[in-house]
């Protein structure tokens, strides 16, 4: 079983920076992808970031170059850079992975971005 806990959400202006973080506990961490996904009220949860196990990656066209996922596999840790942040990524940004056919989140960090 895989466990996953976000931290580092908060409230910031347009144009500023917010790292979040997830640890994941459990021996599967340096053999699964990674992801970060938000939702934001009304939209469905949509996927922002991925991570392979050998540190390829993948973004939403809406946070290219802006946004930077990463991982730490000897601390089952991935992160989530964000500058340049915007008032439309206003979310609830969810950890996620899928080990043995199930999926696995976290409770979820609110990023808010004023204008």
């Amino acid at each position: 079983q895989v466990q996953l806990v976000e931290s580092g959400g908060g409230l910031v202006q347009a144009g500023g920076s917010l790292r979040l973080s997830c640890a994941a506990s459990g021996s599967v961490f340096s053999r699964v992808v990674m992801g970060w996904y938000r939702q934001a009220p009304g939209k469905q949860r949509e996927l922002v970031a991925s991570i392979s196990k050998t540190g390829t990656t993948d973004y939403a066209d809406s946070v290219k170059g802006r946004f930077t996922i990463s991982r730490d596999n000897a601390k089952n840790a991935v992160y989530l850079q964000m500058n340049s942040l915007k008032p439309e990524d206003t979310a609830a940004y969810y950890c996620n992975t899928v080990y043995l056919q199930q999926n696995y989140w976290g409770q979820g960090t609110q990023v808010t971005v004023s204008s």
